[in-house]
């Protein structure tokens, strides 16, 4: 194998071990807030107040880190009153978009009521992991037939967490199971969308443009992300804008101003996942590649952080259908994972 092939092999589970240590600690920070777990908290804080604090740390995070790596280079650039501005084309504003959607649903979607961290990134992890094949397909590439096991087994963990009579989402009030699953459908939708774009737009051995698609996926994103959340908070819909006012207004002021942090914290974690998991998804191989190792770090995270809560908050132990269904999504990973890792070297 050349040796920039297996620098690339390398550089890809660094990706994923800097998801991992982003998820891990974002998902139960983020559960502990809006369950009012941290002492000194007289409430929990609404899930929509959160949004705007978070995603304004996204936004900070991101241009710092563009910036630190000098990569608004990379960017399409046009020239505007004299001077050259990094500008996204159509089409990475459109993937920029549904990162956007990604961003503020993947917050969210840990927010509801008698819905536990593991359910919740089974239902994400698992739908995105079942996508990955049908968009190498679409966009032509060969599916192989790890890529189909792989898919049954996620079945197998969907139905496993969803079907059981434990899961947290059978005893929680039905506007929140509704709700939930908008969320998740909207996720989907987006990641859907967002790969296709990837796959026949990037994800080539041209270092440089799959860095300028990042670059110009990323500085639409949380912008947008932002930008929809302060027009929602003036619309005056039912329990959202009122949440999303606060967020931006009254929450800067909240006792213990310590929590401000932790919020702040939460979306600077999220920039985090957006950016490791940007650059895993955007390597060269097949979506059934990529996507799994994606999904690994996320799961184990997942796991991590709820047995975080467990231990540091006092939360209840995963249940046995979370577990199990967390196991059947580590073996589609190793399926689809195997074949490629142990290919012969060229």
């Amino acid at each position: 194998m050349p040796q920039q092939e297996q620098r690339a092999d390398v550089s890809i589970w660094w990706f994923a071990f800097g998801y991992f240590a982003c998820y891990a600690p974002y998902a139960a920070l983020t559960k502990a807030l809006t369950k009012g777990l941290f002492g000194g908290m007289s409430k929990p804080l609404d899930s929509f107040a959160l949004l705007p604090p978070a995603v304004m740390a996204s936004t900070v995070g991101m241009f710092t880190f563009l910036t630190f790596m000098g990569w608004w280079k990379y960017a399409t650039h046009r020239t505007i009153a004299g001077f050259q501005v990094p500008s996204p084309t159509k089409w990475t504003v459109c993937s920029g978009l549904c990162t956007a959607t990604i961003v503020v649903t993947t917050t969210l979607a840990y927010t509801f009521t008698g819905v536990s961290i593991v359910f919740v990134m089974l239902l994400m992890r698992g739908g995105v992991l079942v996508i990955a094949p049908m968009i190498d397909a679409i966009s032509g590439r060969k599916v192989q037939w790890y890529s189909r096991a792989g898919l049954g087994l996620s079945v197998v963990a969907l139905l496993v967490a969803t079907l059981d009579e434990s899961a947290p989402t059978n005893s929680a009030p039905a506007g929140s199971n509704a709700g939930l699953f908008l969320v998740i459908g909207l996720y989907l939708l987006s990641y859907f969308i967002r790969l296709q774009f990837m796959s026949r737009l990037a994800k080539g051995s041209d270092a440089n443009a799959n860095t300028r698609y990042f670059v110009e996926e990323q500085m639409v994103a949380t912008p947008a992300a932002l930008l929809v959340l302060f027009g929602l908070s003036f619309v005056g819909m039912d329990k959202v804008s009122p949440g999303l006012s606060y967020g931006f207004s009254a929450f800067w002021s909240m006792e213990p101003g310590w929590l401000i942090g932790v919020a702040i914290l939460v979306g600077i974690l999220s920039q985090g996942t957006g950016v490791f998991g940007g650059l895993i998804l955007l390597d060269k191989r097949e979506n059934t590649y990529c996507v799994p190792v994606n999904r690994a770090s996320s799961v184990l995270a997942g796991v991590v952080g709820s047995f975080g809560l467990t231990l540091f908050l006092g939360q209840k132990w995963p249940n046995t259908s979370e577990l199990t269904g967390a196991a059947f999504i580590i073996a589609a990973i190793v399926v689809l994972t195997l074949p490629v890792l142990l290919k012969k070297k060229a």
